[in-house]
């Protein structure tokens, strides 16, 4: 069969992948050197990232929208069945029903980790701008998920990781490639995804940093 290279992924969503990619561990690791500042920094920026994201998935290019490829739990583990026993090429132009949900959980616990990092107040190395805002047991309260949440950020991107190996072993399905060039082959004559404009992308994105920097500016 005759293949041709279809545009999946545009560069909004690369963008948001591969600079979270770089951004949980460079908040993890300054938050460990109580380098306080580039540790907040870092979290304005991927707090910005997320918002920006959940809106493209709502509005965005066709394969990054949730409804495109959210599909019924059931369907998810039906999909991971059906790999094992037909794995096949892959012909997916969105994430597939299981990769959906993982992304929905990635989103849910980083918006979480960000937005509770708002209200945090150690009082000694740092306070959240919005940290003023709510009492002292909501403020630990937020503190006590922020510390903790981590760790299930850190188990849930394992195995995040472990699956796409699987996929790329198992199965020959290479989906850190589509994610990198935003393309991948496809059988000759497949429809190609209708892309998000840019101008709409922008917007977004600069809504999402001005929210951001208007919430910094309470502390």
């Amino acid at each position: 069969m005759n293949e041709t290279r279809v545009k999946v992924w545009d560069g909004w969503v690369r963008l948001v992948h591969w600079s979270i990619v770089i951004l949980i561990p460079t908040s993890y690791l300054t938050a460990r050197a109580h380098k306080m500042d580039l540790h907040m920094l870092s979290g304005y920026t991927l707090l910005t990232l997320v918002i920006f994201r959940i809106l493209w998935g709502l509005v965005g290019s066709e394969p990054a929208r949730f409804m495109t490829f959210l599909r019924s739990p059931f369907a998810a583990i039906a999909h991971l069945g059906h790999v094992k026993r037909d794995p096949g090429p892959d012909r997916e132009l969105t994430h597939n029903p299981a990769g959906g949900w993982m992304v929905v959980v990635i989103l849910s616990l980083l918006l979480t980790q960000a937005v509770t990092g708002l209200f945090v107040d150690d009082q000694i190395f740092t306070r959240g701008p919005l940290a003023q805002q709510v009492s002292g047991a909501t403020s630990d309260w937020a503190g006590w998920i922020h510390i903790r949440l981590i760790n299930v950020i850190g188990i849930v991107i394992f195995l995040h990781i472990a699956a796409v190996v699987w996929y790329r072993v198992s199965l020959g399905h290479d989906l850190v490639q589509a994610m990198m060039i935003g393309s991948k082959p496809m059988p000759e004559g497949t429809r190609a995804p209708k892309m998000g404009h840019p101008v709409l992308a922008l917007v977004l994105l600069g809504a999402s940093a001005g929210f951001v920097n208007w919430i910094s500016r309470f502390g």
